[in-house]
This record gives C-alpha cells, sequence and structure tokens, in this order.
C-alpha cells in the first residue's frame, strides 16, 4: 500500500478523503495543528474506517517540525495538501494572516517535497482562482481573472508556486480546483463542523434551521441572476474526497501528460444562494428565518463549474445529488446539536 501523507486530515474536506483513501487500499497519516479542526474528527474517521490514523499535530509554518515529520517517514508515496485558512470574509479582514499562513505552509511542503523526493503532489485549490469569469461554465482553460479576495490570490499564488516548482523538481502534480464542497458522511461521524459563525452558505443554513444563529442574512439579492442571489455549483464532500483518490491513482499510474495537471471539481449546475434554501427546506421540513441584507466583500457573483475533463480523465462520477448534499449536511447538524461531549473541547481559532 502507498502511504499518503495528508495536511489538514482532521478538517472537512481532509478528513473525508481519508475515508475514501482507506477505502480504496492506501495507508494514510495525518498532519494537522487544531487550530481551526477538531482531533475528534479523526475519531469519526477511525469509526467508519476500522483503521487508526496517525495525526501529527504540527504547524507547517514551522519548518523544523514539517522536516521530522518526513523524517520519521521516508516511505511517503504522495502528499495531498489541503492545510489553509478558508474564510473568503476573514480574508479580506486579514490579509496577512491568510497570505503567511496559506503560502507559507506550502513553502515549507514543497522543501521536503524536494529533499525527501516525494514523487506525487495533490494541491487543494479552488474556483475563486477564476476570480468574476466572463463566461459560465467555467473549463479548466478559463482565464483567471483578478481574485475577489485574498484568500482566492492564496490560491492563485499556490498554483503558481506548485507550476515552478515542478518545472525544476521531479514531482508530478495535479492542482484540483473544487466549487463549494457540503454535506456530510452518510454516517454522520463527520462533517464540517465550523468554528465561530459559519462563513458558508450550507453551515450557516443548517446552523439557523437547528436555532444556533437566530437569523441568517443572503447577501445582495440585486446581482445579475436569475433570483438576485450568487450563483454557485454544490458538490458533495464525499464526492471531492474521492476524486483525490482517483487523482493520486491518476499520478501512480502515469497516466499524466504534464508535470502539472488542472481538474475542476464541481456539479456542473449553478444554484442560487435563494434556491438552495428553498430546496434545504424541502428536504428538512423547516422553514429558515433570513433576512436579505447588503452584499458581502470578496463574493463572487455567479461561477460553476465544467467537469468534463475530471470526468472523463480520472474516471470521477457523481453519487450525490443536490438533496443528498443538504440532507447529510441536516443530519449532521442535529448529530452536533445532541453530541455535546464531541464538543466539549473547542478547537483554537475564529472567536
Amino acid at each position: 500500500m502507498s502511504k499518503i501523507l495528508v495536511t489538514g486530515g482532521c478538517g472537512y474536506i481532509g478528513s473525508h478523503t481519508i475515508v475514501d483513501l482507506l477505502e480504496n487500499g492506501y495507508e494514510v497519516i495525518s498532519v494537522d495543528n487544531n487550530a481551526r479542526s477538531s482531533p475528534r474528527i479523526i475519531e469519526g474517521v477511525e469509526k467508519i474506517t476500522g483503521k487508526k490514523i496517525k495525526n501529527y499535530k504540527v504547524d507547517l509554518c514551522n519548518f523544523d517540525d514539517t522536516f521530522a515529520i518526513f523524517a520519521e517517514n521516508e516511505d511517503i508515496a504522495g502528499i495531498i495538501h489541503f492545510a489553509a485558512y478558508k474564510a473568503v470574509g476573514e480574508s479580506v479582514e486579514q490579509p496577512l494572516l491568510y497570505f503567511e499562513n496559506n503560502l507559507l505552509s506550502l513553502i515549507n511542503l514543497l522543501k521536503c517535497v524536494q529533499e525527501f523526493n516525494i514523487p506525487h503532489f495533490v494541491f487543494s485549490s479552488s474556483c475563486t482562482v477564476y476570480g468574476n469569469p466572463d463566461k459560465i461554465p467555467v473549463t479548466e482553460n478559463t482565464p483567471p481573472k483578478p481574485a475577489e479576495s485574498p484568500y482566492g490570490y492564496t490560491k492563485q499564488m499556490g498554483e503558481q508556486i506548485i507550476n515552478e516548482f515542478a518545472k525544476t523538481y521531479n514531482t508530478q502534480c495535479i492542482l484540483l480546483r473544487y466549487f463549494n464542497p457540503v454535506g456530510a458522511h452518510p454516517t454522520t461521524l463527520i462533517g464540517e463542523l465550523p468554528i465561530g459563525k459559519p462563513a458558508n452558505l450550507v453551515p450557516a443554513i443548517t446552523q439557523t434551521a437547528i436555532g444556533k444563529i437566530p437569523l441568517m442574512t443572503v447577501y445582495g439579492n440585486d446581482y445579475k441572476t436569475r433570483d438576485g442571489s450568487c450563483v454557485r455549483d454544490f458538490i458533495h464532500v464525499s464526492d471531492i474526497g474521492h476524486a483525490h483518490t482517483l487523482a493520486v491513482r491518476y499520478l501512480e499510474e502515469g497516466r499524466n501528460s504534464k508535470r502539472t495537471e488542472v481538474f475542476n471539481l464541481g456539479s456542473g449546475n449553478g444554484v442560487t444562494v435563494l434556491e438552495a434554501i428553498r430546496a434545504f427546506e424541502k428536504v428538512s421540513g423547516q422553514k429558515l428565518n433570513y433576512i436579505i441584507g447588503p452584499r458581502r466583500p470578496g463574493d463572487v457573483i455567479a461561477i460553476y463549474a465544467n467537469n468534463e475533463y475530471a470526468r472523463e480523465t480520472l474516471g470521477w462520477e457523481l453519487r450525490y445529488s443536490l438533496e443528498d448534499m443538504l440532507a447529510t449536511a441536516w443530519k449532521w447538524e442535529q448529530k452536533v446539536k445532541n453530541d455535546e461531549i464531541f464538543y466539549q473541547s473547542k478547537p483554537a481559532g475564529l472567536n
């Protein structure tokens, strides 16, 4: 079995990817400093898979501690790099925090990739690299526009760093640009765990429905979209996780034609914020308490993916519908409310 290092393994997408890797025969080690994640998530992964996961509580911005992981695991065959701060609004408020954390951690990781000759590297990128595109759906060849937030710029810069790195060193790389991961594992043993007020739409919806948030705000209804609210492409987190396994396998089998390849990971369907709210109300039977507020700085108006390249090249198939995404997210939220032990120790991070 190939050993894969997953950074940010206690996080939302990282934990679901670890499940998929283990279910497909890979050995996994994780690194996560738990600044914005709960170590209890790994326990959920272990319950799902029946396997123990080694997690190194290390800040990747510390090079010596990062190097020590590789020195202890010289048989790492590939890396999937998730560890980064990801809140668009917070990045607007604290840009230096995002540039320092997201870029320094990547650079330290690539130094170790170089030193230990790691052959395969998969990067967690984002549709934010496209900015506000002139035409949708976007393909992998859609020219990037200026990012709408410092978070988006860190993903654009991260891709550039990896592209230049791959030109010089013998590491095969994949950049996975995913759109809006939502939902939870069907077992409800792992799911999204926002710290503080959620910055993403679906956790805001479910927390409003459960009563954690008294009133939800829809940021803008005067955009040039079919109902005035922003358009997003929602994709189930388990489908995203499986794409990472397929990307690693693709590199291992030597099917890549370039040192760095790019894949969009989205459903291919644009859904407005108001449509998502109505869909949630239908699957949950809950009436959502929300108001229309002003536009939010950093928000892209409308974006969704053309996912043909990932489906045709990686053999990626979507297993979950929008209703499935929202239903699993709601079940997870209900579990969170009733599982106080799980959340006794709040991870550090946002207030």
